[in-house]
């Protein structure tokens, strides 16, 4: 046997070393993405199917659980999980913008990561309209923050790849759409075309979409819709309308969550910033109540009415896209820790429900695939991301250039009312203060709504564009 000189050893171990840093860290990072988001995927789902057993049982009990679930849910977020309320999404986009190494302590450590899990779920075991894809979002990205300690020296660059893996590989995994986590780091993320991901940040988002799809199969998210060979030729006029209609709708959706100074009456405005367990409790009953109402429908996610529908096994009132919105409101309102897009996806598919009275001889699969683009693009203005995502979804290929059309128009129209959703509200974990005995479980100074940017909250402009944040 030759042996192996001390030169040659010394190189080998480096290139290791070196491959290790490269490539394991966020490989390894990704495996556990994925991991993390099929369980956390399998959790939400058992919860929800606990509240509906329960809900058959009691058809009341909502308007007991529900209430109670969001006075706990707030007073743990609060009281432990400070920067684990809403989907996650602005608390990413804000420690890109800032150094990720102290922002990323604050939002995104292994404490908030278990948090957003737990309290999610129990939000979910109370039937509020919450969804887990952009709670994955922030979850992946803390994850692969925390990986950070792989490496002998970090440094802004190491950090902010990782977070953009994550989170991006968090939405590839959660949707089953390795496609759009790679446009929704580029587009949503970063708002810049001129940041490029690179090859081994989109092998991780890969990687991480092939390990949930290994656990839950080859599926599309909400099962394929079959569109003939021949469109409609009423289509450009479908495309157009819906375009406006989700436009419009998902314009008011934001403009509601980022001005709420300017319609919560000022009593209610008074009870979350001294009672803010009170209000959430206000807020769930609410949301009980039109959950009841509804019949049910209203709880949860929307993705099983949303498939239902698309399936032809769902037959939803045309009041129902205007009252899942009214409780989408109500959940995200008291800082529960929840995400938007699924919920979102289900308005814009009731949306799409409402507009075949007017488009009858049309695809009722068509309309809903076209309203849940238009609604998306609308609430998160990231028309590319949005399309991608439904694209993908529905295994709706043939639909590509109707979904894009719809997008980004649909988000135009939203802008008319608000900025970015997202990157506005990131605007508060950028602007929170900093202090050396700060934590994430310490209280921040008392604010109308928990997910309200400062600058909007106090001092609100004029004209809604100038709430615009920064590009990054």
């Amino acid at each position: 046997m030759l042996p192996v000189s001390p030169d040659l050893s010394s190189t080998i171990a480096r290139r290791a070393r070196r491959l290790w840093r490269q490539y394991g860290v966020l490989w390894l990072g990704a495996v556990a993405v994925g991991l993390v988001a099929v369980f956390y995927a399998r959790l939400i789902d058992w919860g929800y199917d606990a509240f509906l057993h329960a809900r058959q049982q009691h058809a009341w009990l909502p308007l007991i659980v529900t209430p109670a679930v969001a006075a706990a849910s707030v007073w743990l977020t609060r009281t432990f999980f400070r920067g684990a309320e809403g989907s996650g999404i602005p608390q990413v986009i804000a420690t890109l913008h800032a150094k990720p190494g102290e922002s990323g302590a604050r939002l995104l450590t292994l404490p908030i990561l278990a948090g957003k899990i737990a309290v999610s779920f129990l939000a979910i075991l109370g039937g509020f309209t919450i969804g887990r894809e952009g709670p994955t979002v922030q979850v992946g990205a803390a994850l692969m923050f925390n990986m950070r300690r792989f490496y002998p020296r970090t440094n802004v660059h190491i950090e902010r790849k990782l977070i953009l893996a994550g989170a991006a590989a968090g939405l590839s995994a959660a949707f089953n759409t390795p496609l759009a986590g790679i446009v929704f780091a580029i587009e949503e993320l970063t708002r810049s075309f001129e940041a490029r991901a690179s090859g081994v940040v989109i092998t991780t988002i890969i990687i991480a979409g092939v390990i949930a799809l290994g656990l839950n199969g080859n599926y599309t998210y909400f099962g394929t819709i079959v569109i003939g060979a021949h469109f409609p030729d009423l289509l450009a006029v479908a495309v157009v309308l819906t375009a406006v209609v989700t436009g419009v709708a998902g314009g008011v959706f934001s403009w509601l969550l980022l001005n709420t100074t300017r319609w919560i009456p000022a009593p209610l405005q008074k009870l979350h910033r001294e009672r803010p367990i009170a209000f959430a409790t206000l807020c769930g009953f609410v949301i009980a109540v039109i959950g009841v109402a509804s019949g049910g429908t209203t709880f949860g996610s929307g993705y099983s009415e949303a498939r239902r529908l698309l399936d032809g096994h769902e037959q939803l009132s045309m009041a129902y896209p205007f009252l899942k919105m009214a409780s989408l409101v109500g959940s995200y309102l008291p800082g529960i820790p929840g995400g938007i897009f699924a919920p979102s996806l289900s308005i814009g598919a009731g949306f799409g429900n409402l507009l075949h009275m007017v488009f009858g001889s049309m695809h009722l699969q068509m309309l809903i695939a076209l309203a849940m683009v238009g609604y998306l693009a609308a609430v998160t203005q990231s028309p590319i991301t949005s399309f991608v995502i439904v694209m993908e979804m529905i295994d709706g290929h043939a639909l590509v250039i109707s979904l894009m059309a719809t997008a980004l128009i649909a988000s135009r129209v939203a802008h008319l009312f608000t900025p970015p959703l997202y990157e506005t509200l990131s605007l508060r974990y950028r602007a929170q203060p900093q202090s050396a005995s700060e934590t994430p479980s310490q209280p921040l100074r008392a604010t109308a709504v928990p997910d309200m940017p400062e600058p909007l909250r106090h001092n609100e402009p004029e004209s809604p564009q100038a709430n615009e944040a920064p590009k990054g």
